[in-house]
């Protein structure tokens, strides 16, 4: 939050053209871009904290090396014969021996975008719902990851709720900074999947920025 006679000063990355959407095909036919995947894991849950605040899903996202937050993923280079091959290439230096197993798959592939600045490149983005047990798979086998320590930081879970403070929780979070179009990506996904209502993100979006 601004101190009292500050400035908004806003961001020179704010200025700059907002990425387009386009089909996954299109995408693919498009020269001179560099691809990149990225997955939001969520699993469904009966926990509560506190004993009183319904968690209800388990989202994960990552901190990485930058000291942003972004989802699991990378580019897709030339060793890989398909944007799923190359995601989970990713997903298994990233998060670890787990992915040995569970795969992603293009039935998880959710939508596609275009930034021309400040090079040209496409970001794919992925939900893949999992059990409970199998996310906990990923955060306990994270630690023996590749990259483990370097490219990430660790795992965290998105909070899906707000406190009573009107700013704990969710609206804290989306405070925080994140990688590229993830941000937007999260909250697409949590819209497209109906993890919260409408009215809940708006409300969340609207106490990260005011309060």
């Amino acid at each position: 939050m601004a101190q009292a006679g500050q400035q908004n000063l806003a961001h020179p990355e704010d200025h700059r053209p907002r990425p387009r959407n386009v089909t996954r095909e299109e995408a693919l036919q498009l020269e001179g871009c560099r691809h990149a995947c990225h997955v939001m894991f969520y699993a469904s849950t009966t926990a509560k904290l506190f004993d009183r605040v319904p968690i209800r899903y388990v989202v994960l996202m990552m901190m990485r090396f930058d000291g942003r937050l972004g989802f699991p993923g990378g580019f897709v280079d030339a060793r890989d014969s398909t944007l799923e091959e190359g995601l989970n290439r990713e997903l298994l230096e990233e998060l670890g021996p787990v992915f040995n197993t569970l795969k992603v798959t293009e039935k998880d592939y959710r939508s596609s975008q275009v930034r021309e600045l400040p090079q040209k490149g496409v970001t794919h983005f992925y939900t893949k719902e999992l059990t409970l047990e199998e996310l906990e798979a990923i955060e306990r086998e994270g630690v023996c990851a590749k990259d483990h320590g370097l490219e990430v930081m660790g795992l965290v879970r998105v909070p899906l709720y707000t406190l009573r403070d009107g700013f704990g929780g969710l609206p804290a979070f989306l405070s925080n900074n994140f990688i590229g179009n993830s941000k937007s990506q999260l909250l697409y996904g949590l819209r497209t999947l109906r993890l919260l209502r409408e009215d809940q993100i708006q409300d969340a979006m609207w106490a990260s920025q005011n309060t």
